[in-house]
């Protein structure tokens, strides 16, 4: 607990909670596309834009963002894309935020700071970005790519103002698959804290994974949470709140050379009743 809660991994294992785990690892380009992004501020408390170069959406302003590479870690693509399309270099203070469409498609949003490089000019746009500028004012007075920025702008400014957690960063660790390590908090009726426990073997959290079909990676991230939670409370599992990210795990060229995260994951469900409680009998 002191690990999860303090932003740590380890390595994962091979028990998960759940059905037959896939038998192949999860692979950058060819069954999963992890994506980056990061929003920086400079002294004056302008964010950095980028002007983008694609057909499909040239000369309209957004974030530094793009994919990740096969054999490359989650910093290693933030600050290799905020370079490519600035010009500038920079260091992550912290993840902002997690987005998935399905976990085939999962953004990583951090907040950076630069700390060297030259902020690119007209005169020298390429492929990645036509130029980069520091914005001082409400970015949707520009002609922006895309709106999904606007909450992350707003999630970094809060952060900024007053951090609502510590510095959240990837640890170097492996993991072939997508998966989960599951904090599942809840009270019991007479309020005692109750933590969800997996007994077989030494007492752990309880694992899941993510399957590498399609059908498996259109289910979203929740998919097997929301298995592991009828497993544990039938016949009638209560309703899951919101996943809250304690921290994550990811090593570039992994065993296998498998591209896998590990999220531990805060999920706070609703006191469950006394008969759901002796159906599941977690240890407290």
């Amino acid at each position: 607990l002191d690990a999860v809660l303090g932003g740590g991994g380890w390595d994962v294992g091979g028990t998960f909670e759940g059905p037959p785990q896939p038998t192949g690892p999860i692979r950058l380009g060819k069954n999963v596309c992890y994506v980056v992004l990061a929003v920086l501020f400079n002294e004056e408390d302008g964010v950095l834009l980028v002007q983008e170069a694609k057909a499909e959406c040239r000369g309209k302003w957004y974030l530094p963002a793009g994919r990740m590479e096969p054999g490359e870690g989650i910093v290693a693509a933030m600050r290799r894309e905020v370079k490519e399309e600035t010009g500038l270099e920079c260091q992550p203070l912290t993840l902002l935020a997690l987005e998935e469409r399905g976990p085939a498609w999962i953004r990583f949003a951090f907040l950076a700071r630069p700390t060297g490089g030259t902020l690119k000019t007209l005169a020298e746009a390429d492929s990645e970005s036509l130029q980069a500028t520091w914005w001082p004012g409400d970015p949707c007075s520009l002609p922006l790519r895309a709106l999904d920025i606007l909450p992350l702008l707003d999630l970094a400014a809060r952060y900024r103002r007053g951090p609502p957690h510590p510095p959240t960063l990837p640890q170097a660790l492996p993991c072939p698959l997508l998966c989960l390590r599951l904090l599942v908090a809840f009270t019991n009726t007479t309020g005692d804290l109750w933590v969800l426990v997996a007994t077989s073997g030494t007492p752990r959290l309880p694992m899941v994974a993510c399957g590498t079909s399609p059908a498996e990676l259109r289910g979203g991230l929740r998919r097997p949470v929301l298995r592991l939670l009828r497993d544990c409370f039938p016949p009638d599992p209560p309703p899951p709140g919101p996943l809250g990210l304690l921290g994550l795990q990811h090593q570039a060229e992994g065993p296998g050379g498998g591209d896998g995260v590990c999220f531990n994951v805060l999920l706070s469900i609703p006191p469950p009743t006394t008969s759901k409680m002796a159906q599941a009998t977690p240890p407290g």
